[in-house]
């Protein structure tokens, strides 16, 4: 006979409630506590603090009791696909077979760049997505992640990363999504509905503040006012969990003004359950909740940061069971922490598995028999290609050099990133995330340097290769030799950047934080020794932050900004050089025109961009936000509005019409921004409130509405409410936040309005 906890035809809360009643309190706890198999066999780190923290209890030991969730059974070592599926499903068969209630355990990945395991695709990083101003393909992509993610056993994904960018001397910058709010809400979300809907649960990270770190430092006190936490850092998770249907969080290891996430109820309960309606798990980054004792010293005992973390609202230990397991039960038996705190985070682990199709009385683990698996598939490689190529960013093309003629006698290629497939992928993919501390494995995808793709792309060029210096050593040995193959070259490309890794073994990546945005290395001496020469130069950067690039802005002959593109990068960047594509990436974040006197995102208010004589720096930015150039050119016209005024809860339709004027075939990213000149608070210049990416023929003319409700102009007012008043707004439509072509204002009427989560979160555009 089926026990009701195990009949799918029972309502899911019904099922849940009986299993819940069967349950100890060792087993309940065991449901908030995870295991990571073979993770002692890990020479490295590859989560922070690893070392000091990583389990090495035996398996059967871990799960005795049951087990909450599988931490990264593919993500540890190179495993070939089938072999993994297999080995999660024994692993999978012993929690069934060898515990009293028989409950599987959710596996979990990472997936930020691709499903992080050996032989998957390795897709351009976030901040790449970002500059494709295009939710649709990363919708794509997610799904495609998601599906072999599934295809294997595994059920949530450890991604989107939702922190909005504050000081690009981050180290983990490239796993962002940009450093506008609403880009990084549409951008996220997108994510969230691929994942999701390929029947993973994605996880949204870092909630909140983890990005806004003092000095750019990882794992730094966040210092920051309620009303910048609210209008900057919250809108992408809200978003993403209203509109995108994101089934889990994960919390900030940072504290925000004193507090640290993982140990603040209002945060992780009253905000996000009871404002939000929340009704998901809340997982630990990985031992977020020790940190609590050894790092914030919140709690002398690792009981003492369990209890912390499960009142606040944390339900899932991850990546091992330190605080969760016997610690926590010593203090619920002795009374000092409720059971009832435990049966509210098992209620909504279980209702998951329930939703997983894991407690049904049928289910078994996937097998996939000796047939190979394909991770990395035809079908995937094309949209890694789609999105590596919309997300390249032409920043200047001063000389008119780029696109390279056919017929180029001769190119000097020089530079670390030029001939290393390597430097095009995160520090989240599995090549530079796991492959380093497994030496002897390549990296069982094909991915072509640069070097190797513009041989192809140019097969009539000769082309010189020169590494000149490496990424982040100081070794000038090489620079001579670059020097010369300029000197004898008809073109010079110098290729500059990052090597994604993690915790100071790369120049960008987790724990890669930068002391100022000068190249790493000696690259800007390489730079500037090939500008010497006087051949003309393309500089292009590769790397997971934007760098200072004002003393190139005026020297070089063309500029090219890539972000990690991934598997397809080196024929994307070679295509973008010879002109077989045509650029059409935006810039997420700003490229600093000094490496000091940055970094200050474009976001900000009046005082923020001053330069009339108050300060000796000039905060203004070499290429700014929303800044892309192209091979043809687009013209603004036909400005319309439907309406001068509207209510504070009204909405106006803001047109345009766009015409490619040139001979290529383009796509133009138009952008919708407002500035609010005269508010009770200090409003930021100007905010991206709206885009949308459009296909052009030459000659071709299409019309671009945005709806604008007024709900998109709400900000934190001086009572800490969000507010949208009445007054005059600017609206604006442009080609970047900068280069804006037509301009308008709309007057809101009517009484001061106080907004919440039911408020509009998206600005819907259409073209026709």
């Amino acid at each position: 006979m089926t026990t009701p906890w195990a009949d799918p035809a029972c309502p899911r809360d019904d099922r849940v409630e009986a299993l819940l009643a069967e349950m100890t309190l060792e087993e309940k706890l065991a449901q908030l506590g995870s295991a990571w198999p073979g993770v002692e066999r890990v020479s490295g780190n590859v989560a922070p603090m690893q070392d000091v923290f990583a389990s090495h209890t035996d398996f059967d030991q871990a799960s005795k009791d049951g087990l909450g969730h599988l931490t990264r059974p593919f993500g540890t070592k190179p495993v070939e696909p089938h072999e993994g599926a297999r080995h999660l499903a024994s692993l999978q068969r012993e929690l069934m077979d060898n515990t009293r209630l028989g409950i599987p355990a959710l596996a979990h990945e990472e997936c930020l760049t691709g499903f992080t395991t050996h032989h998957a695709s390795v897709f351009p990083t976030p901040l790449a997505w970002a500059a494709a101003f295009n939710p649709e393909l990363v919708e794509r992509m997610a799904r495609a992640i998601g599906t072999s993610m599934r295809r294997v056993g595994v059920h949530q994904g450890l991604s989107p990363v939702l922190d909005v960018v504050r000081d690009y001397r981050w180290g983990r910058v490239e796993e962002t999504l940009g450093e506008d709010p609403y880009l990084v809400a549409t951008t996220g979300t997108a994510y969230v509905r691929g994942l999701e809907g390929a029947g993973v649960i994605a996880t949204l990270k870092h909630f909140a503040g983890y990005s806004a770190s003092k000095a750019a430092r990882n794992h730094a006190p966040v210092s920051m006012g309620p009303r910048e936490f609210a209008d900057v850092i919250l809108p992408p998770f809200e978003t993403a969990i209203r509109e995108g249907g994101a089934r889990s969080v994960m919390n900030s290891y940072a504290d925000v003004d004193g507090v640290p996430a993982g140990a603040d109820p209002s945060l992780l309960t009253q905000l996000l359950r009871e404002d939000w309606g929340f009704g998901g798990t809340v997982v630990s980054d990985y031992w977020s909740i020790a940190f609590l004792r050894t790092m914030h010293r919140i709690a002398a005992t690792d009981g003492e940061a369990g209890a912390r973390a499960l009142t606040a609202g944390i339900d899932v230990e991850l990546p091992d069971t330190l605080c969760y397991g016997e610690p926590l039960a010593q203090l619920v038996r002795a009374g000092t922490v409720s059971e009832g705190l435990v049966d509210r985070a098992v209620r909504r682990v279980l209702r998951q598995k329930a939703e997983l199709g894991l407690l049904d009385a049928d289910f078994a683990p996937e097998t996939t028999g000796e047939d190979p698996i394909d991770l990395d598939p035809p079908a995937h490689r094309a949209i890694a290609r789609e999105l590596a190529e919309q997300s390249i960013v032409l920043l200047d093309n001063r000389d008119g050099l780029l696109p390279l003629a056919a017929d180029t006698p001769s190119i000097a290629l020089i530079g670390p990133c030029a001939d290393d497939a390597n430097a095009f992928f995160g520090c989240y993919s599995f090549p530079n995330h796991v492959l380093p501390h497994h030496p002897g494995h390549d990296n069982g995808i094909e991915a072509r340097t640069l070097l190797d793709a513009l041989a192809t792309e140019l097969p009539r060029t000769l082309i010189a290769y020169e590494q000149g210096c490496p990424v982040k050593d100081v070794d000038r040995s090489g620079i001579d030799a670059a020097v010369d193959a300029a000197r004898q070259a008809d073109v010079c490309i110098a290729v500059v950047g990052d090597r994604a890794a993690l915790f100071g073994l790369g120049t960008s990546g987790e724990g890669c934080d930068a002391e100022d945005l000068s190249l790493p290395g000696v690259q800007d001496e390489l730079v500037e020794a090939l500008l010497a020469t006087g051949t003309p130069l393309v500089l292009l950067v590769v790397s997971g932050r934007p760098y200072a690039l004002g003393p190139y802005a005026d020297r070089a002959a063309a500029v090219v900004q890539a972000f990690f593109p991934g598997e397809e990068g080196g024929p994307a960047l070679a295509g973008v050089l010879s002109g077989r594509i045509n650029p059409s990436g935006k810039l997420p974040v700003q490229v600093p025109r000094t490496a000091g006197g940055q970094p200050g995102t474009y976001l900000h208010a009046p005082l923020g961009g001053n330069t009339q004589g108050v300060s000796n720096l000039d905060p203004t930015p070499a290429y700014p936000f929303g800044h892309g150039r192209s091979y043809t050119t687009f013209a603004y016209d036909g400005f319309e509005m439907s309406a001068g005024e509207i209510a504070t809860d009204g909405e106006v339709e803001i047109s345009c019409l766009v015409r490619n004027t040139g001979d290529l075939p383009g796509s133009e990213v138009v952008q919708l921004y407002t500035a609010d000149p005269v508010a009770q608070l200090p409003r930021p210049v100007t905010q991206l409130t709206g885009f949308t990416r459009v296909l052009l023929a030459p000659g071709e003319e299409r019309r671009v509405t945005f709806r604008l409700h007024a709900d998109r102009l709400a900000y934190t007012g001086p009572e800490l409410r969000r507010i949208v008043e009445p007054g005059a707004i600017t609206v604006r439509l442009g080609t970047s936040s900068a280069d804006i072509r037509l301009t308008g204002t709309v007057h809101l009427t009517g009484p001061i309005r106080q907004v919440g989560h039911a408020r509009v979160l998206h600005t819907p555009t259409y073209v026709s």
